[in-house]
């Protein structure tokens, strides 16, 4: 039996040159969410701060650079990896939360879509190579794989342009401590049609969507600082509700996918995870290796890139995902006929999975 495939066959990704670490935050005057100041000493509040995150540092786009700009230097490396003609992608889907935001203001622009300025900036003349934007929280990139599937699996595309892009650091307010876990990048993939006897590439997926009072559990809000004009809106995180709803419902939305492959979890070779936090992601998979008896450890599954790329958003997981193929994470490697899983949660709130095999 012949089987269609959807399969990666070239990975890029783009991590900004700006490196900013824990300490450059101790200039910050933090206030909390009902404006009154922080009274703890930066340091401490640093330092709680990486206990719980683990991030030490993350990377900033210049000021000359926008998030279609990066993701655009992302996409020509997976084009290159996979050894295309670019004129032959059929789509290019890409998954942001902001669009271009313009250094010192945080007016989105989306107005043309990032989808088609990339396109633009990659030089592709076919008009029947549809670029759209794909706004879905941290997990868009991750749902972004899921919709190619879809169109490959359907026959209405053979090839796709997966790009994960953000530069969450114009989105910020600098007196609220969350602001320390936002971080700029870019990955993308090229996700092709591949007729095989042998079934591999995304093998599974899931998908929850919750949007009760969880709904606003990443939104925009004014700045802590009580000065702040009120019109003016950043990026606001309900930390603890976040956590608590990820670890209920990621580990489920994680067994389903792998349920749904057919494959014995205990298959799994790696769980490249959205670098949100490194807490909550070590519960998530602990959940799910108790929930599906994995005997393998937290630190053989789960690679992780947040100690030096912070968090940012969509990225994460196409440029962890890169990154490993390259051999640029210690002691974690993805080889041929491995089965992986990509999963995220995120704004919305949303959680997905994909089960892969390599």
């Amino acid at each position: 039996m012949t089987h269609i495939n959807s399969v990666i066959t070239g990975t890029g990704s783009y991590i900004p040159t700006v490196r900013i670490t824990n300490r450059e935050f101790t200039r910050n005057v933090f206030f909390k969410k009902d404006e009154t100041a922080i009274e703890a000493l930066i340091d401490e509040v640093i330092s709680k701060f990486k206990d719980i995150t683990g991030i030490e540092e993350r990377r900033w786009a210049s000021d000359d650079q926008c998030t279609s700009g990066i993701a655009a230097i992302a996409a020509e490396e997976a084009i290159a990896s996979a050894g295309i003609d670019r004129e032959t992608i059929d789509q290019i889907i890409i998954a942001h939360n902001f669009g271009d935001i313009v250094p010192g203001t945080i007016q989105t622009d989306i107005l043309p879509s990032i989808g088609s300025r990339v396109k633009h900036l990659l030089g592709i003349k076919n008009p029947a190579c549809i670029p759209y934007d794909l706004i879905f929280g941290c997990p868009g990139w991750v749902q972004g794989v899921i919709q190619a599937d879809a169109f490959i699996k359907s026959g209405l595309a053979k090839r796709c342009l997966i790009i994960g892009a953000d530069t969450l650091s114009r989105m910020i307010d600098k007196h609220d401590r969350d602001c320390m876990i936002f971080a700029d990048g870019a990955g993308a993939a090229i996700v092709d049609a591949v007729e095989s006897e042998e079934k591999y590439g995304v093998m599974s997926s899931s998908m929850m969507s919750s949007t009760g009072e969880e709904v606003g559990y990443l939104h925009l809000g004014k700045s802590f600082h009580p000065d702040s004009d009120p019109k003016v809106r950043y990026i606001k995180m309900e930390g603890r509700k976040i956590y608590e709803y990820a670890l209920i419902n990621a580990p489920s939305a994680m067994k389903a996918a792998m349920d749904k492959s057919g494959i014995p979890a205990e298959d799994l070779k790696k769980i490249v995870i959205h670098q949100a936090n490194e807490k909550m992601d070590e519960a998530i998979v602990s959940r799910f290796i108790r929930k599906c008896k994995v005997s393998k450890s937290i630190s053989d599954l789960m690679p992780m890139s947040i100690k030096e790329l912070g968090n940012s958003s969509v990225a994460t997981i196409p440029t962890l995902y890169d990154m490993i193929l390259k051999g640029k994470i210690d002691n974690h490697k993805i080889e041929k006929g491995d089965v992986i899983m990509f999963t995220s949660v995120g704004a919305g709130m949303n959680i997905n999975a994909v089960v892969y095999k390599v």
